[in-house]
């Protein structure tokens, strides 16, 4: 007797099991197939994709049409983007419960403190370059983050 086809609604336990274990083992993306789906979870402005996998299949097959997903634009090359100058922990707020700095959508003045990141023990409060809005936080709470890596946008 053959088996039931799987739903084609993506399984949330296991994109939150993914997630977890990027977490866990500091990896900035996973990608598993499985079923003929490919799903990727990834860190930073992608939080989530999930799509059909390719098959080998003749020319004259038409293939399913799926939903175009358009390529995210690297935060990198964002004129406002606010970069890590340092290795270490970055944390939203001054301590853990306590409000965070910044949310999306916050006014900022030049010099405001962004974020907080942790270094050789010492507590590091990264100030904004520019007055403008938060327009996306690119990184979570309580994370490593590397030298150079994008953290904030400020439009």
């Amino acid at each position: 007797m053959a088996k039931p086809p799987k739903s084609p609604l993506v399984d949330r336990e296991l994109i939150q099991e993914l997630s977890k274990l990027l977490d866990e083992t500091g990896l900035t993306e996973i990608e598993i197939e499985q079923d003929g789906q490919r799903i990727r979870v990834a860190r930073g402005s992608v939080a989530v994709s999930a799509a059909p996998a390719p098959r080998a299949a003749p020319a004259a097959v038409p293939q399913p049409i799926t939903e175009s997903v358009s390529k995210p634009i690297d935060p990198a090359k964002h004129p406002g983007v606010v970069n890590s100058p340092m290795v270490g922990t970055a944390y939203q707020a001054p301590e853990p419960g306590a409000r965070p700095y910044i949310e999306v959508g916050s006014k900022v003045k030049a010099g405001e403190t962004l974020l907080i990141i942790e270094a050789m023990k010492t507590m590091n409060q990264i100030p904004a370059p520019r007055a403008g809005t938060v327009t996306q936080i690119l990184f979570e709470d309580g994370q490593p983050v590397e030298f150079g890596e994008p953290l904030v946008i400020i439009e």
